[in-house]
């Protein structure tokens, strides 16, 4: 039957299908409709209603597990809005999760069940949804919460293997448009007892931070001016033909050149072990911390591997997140950066991390300071 709620997400498709020339898969058929008849595997078990962090911080959370599964309750608030992502000025058509690039991080643990309410409010102008790469069926459960303008849904899965996994908006036909416009984010699904290194050892962190990469596609003008849009519907076409050639305009940390520097830095102290969770839900990318390493990464962010030890450099593939943590050993300012270094100085992909604490010198020391060139 057509109701008004599928008939407004159908002319808002056909609408971009039309600009776009293209045909999308009708992913309209409920795939529950054949479910198994079984009793709620969740009754009886403890409830907790999370209280999600803006990014880099993180949801507070235990790193180990004690006692059943739990039922972790989310909500998230769609938000489409204009932001500025360069110190010139350069404004952008967002569509987030909860305001945020990235959208908040998720915690549970591995047996956890994870129920969201997302919430699209009625101010805002496009159908959205959410797509758990942690998630079984329905694309990662995209298929069971599209929601118009006005609507909210409740989703809830197992969360069955343990790792950092994008999550990211994926309405049908909008794809990559949503998730280029700052619809990701990250679900970190714990080892029920806690990180482990290669040979089974606890890998326990002090703070943990999360940076999601985003690559930006904003049309200029005839006179290569940055153009201003009045509303995500508004930027579309002109966004599209940008995107098609493959060539991001930013390359930004946490949704603006700056982000994560200044008073905005990370910050640790000597001797703390910090996590960092890095997602890139479109494009490759390689973080490098400079001054420091990866004392344990986790490459593919899936913690049924074993960790890579002591790295200069690690990959993220498009559509993953990483994990990798460092104990900190020196002060000072450290810059965490994607070592596509055209990426990083020109386009906006670095941030920094803030270290108090005492210099040690057997780690470094300046033998002799720049001076006249000896013996001329």
């Amino acid at each position: 039957m057509l109701t008004r709620r599928t008939a407004l997400i159908g002319v808002a498709v056909a609408a971009l299908a039309a600009a776009t020339g293209h045909a999308f898969a009708n992913e309209d058929l409920d795939p529950t409709l054949n479910a198994i008849a079984q009793a709620d595997q969740t009754i009886g078990l403890e409830r907790v209603k999370a209280i999600l962090l803006p990014p880099p911080a993180v949801m507070a959370h235990e790193q180990v597990s004690a006692g059943r599964p739990k039922v972790i309750e989310f909500t998230m608030t769609i938000a489409e809005k204009k932001i500025v992502v360069d110190d010139e000025g350069t404004t952008f058509q967002a569509m987030t999760f909860d305001g945020s690039m990235p959208g908040p991080t998720m915690v549970v643990h591995e047996g956890d069940y994870v129920e969201l309410t997302l919430i699209n409010p009625e101010t805002n102008s496009m159908p959205h949804n959410i797509d758990f790469h942690a998630a079984t069926g329905a694309l990662g459960g995209a298929q069971l919460t599209l929601i118009n303008p006005g609507e909210q849904a409740t989703l809830r899965f197992k969360a069955t293997r343990a790792g950092a996994f994008v999550y990211h908006c994926a309405p049908p036909g909008m794809v990559p448009w949503h998730v280029v416009s700052g619809m990701s984010g990250t679900i970190l699904v714990l080892p029920r007892e806690g990180l482990k290194d290669g040979a089974g050892n606890p890998v326990k962190y002090d703070r943990i931070y999360t940076i999601g990469e985003f690559d930006l596609y904003i049309p200029r003008d005839e006179k290569g001016k940055y153009i201003d849009y009045e509303d995500p519907g508004d930027a579309y076409a002109d966004t599209i033909e940008v995107m098609k050639r493959l060539t991001p305009t930013h390359v930004v940390f946490n949704g603006a050149k700056g982000a994560l520097t200044g008073e905005n830095a990370m910050t640790a102290k000597v001797g703390e072990t910090v996590l960092f969770i890095h997602s890139s839900a479109n494009r490759d990318t390689r973080p490098h911390l400079i001054g420091g390493h990866g004392d344990y990464v986790w490459e593919r962010g899936k913690f049924a591997n074993a960790p890579a030890r002591d790295m200069e450099t690690w990959f993220v593939a498009g559509g993953s997140a990483a994990v990798a943590t460092y104990t900190f050993l020196q002060p000072g300012i450290y810059a965490y950066v994607n070592h596509n270094l055209i990426e990083a100085a020109e386009l906006g992909a670095t941030a920094h991390v803030k270290v108090e604490g005492r210099w040690n010198d057997d780690l470094m020391r300046q033998v002799s300071p720049p001076g006249p060139v000896v013996g001329e």
